[in-house]
């Protein structure tokens, strides 16, 4: 196993990448890793290192700038909200380092997915909705809000797979219809799986804050692993 610290920059601001694949020359898919509200933490470089144990080339990109975590949800939020605000500057961001994985020479160019958790999910759907040729993106406990009019794709190739919790506070019931209508009208391959009992960060072991809403649900953490590695079989 390799791993590496891949330094880039998008609009005058430094970022580093968490890289992630095992020796030998030849180019592997390659799944880019989009990291929650916090940044780019230790749990997003593990899911990288996971990817890597399992063949490909995982690559945890960076939003906020080398270094930058957030340590607590108001920090997490502040760093969050300019992205959320300006959904085409954080497309933007996300492509930087979309395109600083295809640069690597581990990686086939032609066998790309994004993966994304929280913040990270929406960020994946966002690169679906706007025509980045990923071959699939998966959307862990993401946010579903639509990116708007403009600049949208009419038809995508990305297929799309979107892990949910059920009981997320932070995702309301109008948010997953609007979702599924925005899919149907890029006529989208996509599935949707709800876990009934869970809430936002499911898959996060870490995460116990029950007035927050967000608490672990190890069934869900599971499954939605699993068909995570079923997805990637399938797309590569």
């Amino acid at each position: 196993m390799i791993t590496s610290e891949i330094e880039y920059r998008h609009d005058k601001t430094d970022l580093a990448g968490f890289l992630a694949h095992q020796e030998g020359d030849a180019p592997r898919p390659a799944v880019l890793v989009c990291h929650a509200w916090k940044g780019r933490d230790q749990y997003v470089c593990d899911k990288a290192v996971e990817l890597a144990q399992a063949g490909y080339v995982g690559f945890a990109l960076d939003v906020y700038g080398k270094g930058v975590l957030g340590t607590n949800p108001e920090e997490n939020t502040r760093l969050m909200t300019p992205f959320i605000e300006d959904r085409d500057f954080l497309r933007q961001r996300l492509l930087a380092g979309y395109d600083t994985l295809c640069q690597l020479p581990q990686v086939d160019q032609q066998r790309v997915a994004a993966i994304g958790y929280c913040f990270g999910g929406l960020g994946v759907l966002d690169l679906m909705r706007t025509g980045t040729q990923l071959r699939g993106v998966v959307s862990f406990h993401g946010l579903l809000k639509p990116r708007g009019t403009g600049n949208n794709v009419t038809q995508t190739d990305t297929r799309a797979l979107v892990l949910h919790g059920g009981n997320d506070p932070m995702v309301s019931f109008d948010d997953v219809v609007a979702l599924n209508a925005e899919m149907q009208a890029m006529h989208a391959d996509w599935q949707l799986h709800v876990y009934s009992s869970a809430r936002h960060s499911f898959t996060n072991p870490a995460a116990n804050d029950h007035k927050l809403g967000t608490v672990y649900n190890k069934h869900a953490a599971e499954h939605s692993n699993f068909l995570l590695k079923r997805f990637l079989q399938e797309i590569f």
